[in-house]
C-alpha cells in the first residue's frame, strides 16, 4: 500500500462516511482527517432548496465572518485620484485607475476583490469578459462599487466575503484555515448559515437548507446535520 493509500485509509478510518455529524463536531474532524502539510483552506459547501435559473429565487449576498478567513486577502482599489490616499491607507495592495486598467486588459488579475466608486464603473465595466468569469467584477449588491472605498477595503481585509449560489442550488465559501480552533470555524460557519436563512427567497419551496458538507483542501467532505445549525 502506497504512503498516500495508507495515509487515506488512516483518515477514512477517523470517521463514518455515512454519518451526519453536528457542526460542533464536523468542524474538530476536520482539522483531524487533514494530512497536508500546509494550512489547508476548510470550505462549507451548503445545497439550498433553490431555483437559480429563477430571478425571484436567486440568493447571493456578503457576510462578515467573525474570525475571517485567515486568508491574506489581495485588494485592489480602482478610483479617482482623490480617493486614492485614503483607499492606501484603509490597507488596499494596490491602488489606481487607468494603469490598472490596461494591466487588466494584458492579462493580469493576481488580486482576489476589487472595490471601486460608481463615478468609474463605466471604464471597469468594460473589463466584464475578464473580470467575470473570474468572479472579480464589482458590484454595488456586495459592497465593493461605493463611494466609501476606504471602508470597502477595512470590511474585505477584516473578513466580509460575498457568495452567491451557483447553477445546482450550491453555495460554496471558504470560513477558516485548519490551524484554526474548531470554535471558530463552528462561528464563522453559522454566521454564513445564518445570513443564508435570513436570504430564504419568498419563492423557495420546500425544504431550503437540504444538505450542509464540510472540507479542507485535500480531505474528505464530512456531512453536518442541518438540524444541529436550524436557526
Amino acid at each position: 500500500m502506497g504512503r498516500v493509500a495508507k495515509k487515506r485509509k488512516e483518515v477514512l478510518a477517523k470517521y463514518d462516511l455515512s454519518k451526519p455529524y453536528s457542526i460542533t463536531d464536523a468542524c474538530d474532524l476536520v482539522k483531524n482527517i487533514t494530512t497536508t502539510k500546509f494550512d489547508a483552506s476548510v470550505d462549507i459547501s451548503v445545497r439550498l432548496g433553490v431555483d437559480p435559473r429563477k430571478a425571484n429565487q436567486m440568493v447571493r449576498g456578503t457576510v462578515a465572518l467573525p474570525h475571517g478567513t485567515g486568508k491574506d486577502v489581495k485588494v485592489l482599489v480602482l478610483c479617482t485620484p482623490d480617493k486614492e490616499a485614503d483607499a492606501k491607507a484603509a490597507g488596499a495592495d494596490h491602488v489606481g485607475l487607468d494603469d490598472y486598467i490596461e494591466k487588466i486588459k494584458g492579462g493580469w488579475t493576481d488580486i482576489d476583490v476589487i472595490i471601486t466608486m460608481p463615478s468609474v464603473m463605466g471604464k471597469v465595466g468594460a473589463l466584464g469578459r475578464i473580470l467575470g468569469p473570474r468572479g472579480l467584477m464589482p458590484n454595488p449588491k456586495t459592497g465593493t462599487v461605493t463611494m466609501d472605498v476606504a471602508k470597502a477595503v477595512e470590511e474585505v481585509k477584516a473578513g466580509k466575503i460575498d457568495f452567491k449560489v451557483d447553477k445546482f442550488g450550491n453555495i460554496h465559501s471558504a470560513i477558516g484555515k485548519v490551524s484554526f480552533e474548531g470554535t471558530k470555524l463552528k462561528d464563522n460557519a453559522l454566521e454564513l448559515i445564518g445570513t443564508l436563512n435570513k436570504l430564504k427567497p419568498s419563492a423557495a419551496k420546500g425544504t431550503y437548507i437540504k444538505s450542509i458538507f464540510i472540507s479542507s483542501t485535500m480531505s474528505p467532505s464530512i456531512q453536518i446535520d442541518a438540524k444541529s445549525v436550524a436557526s
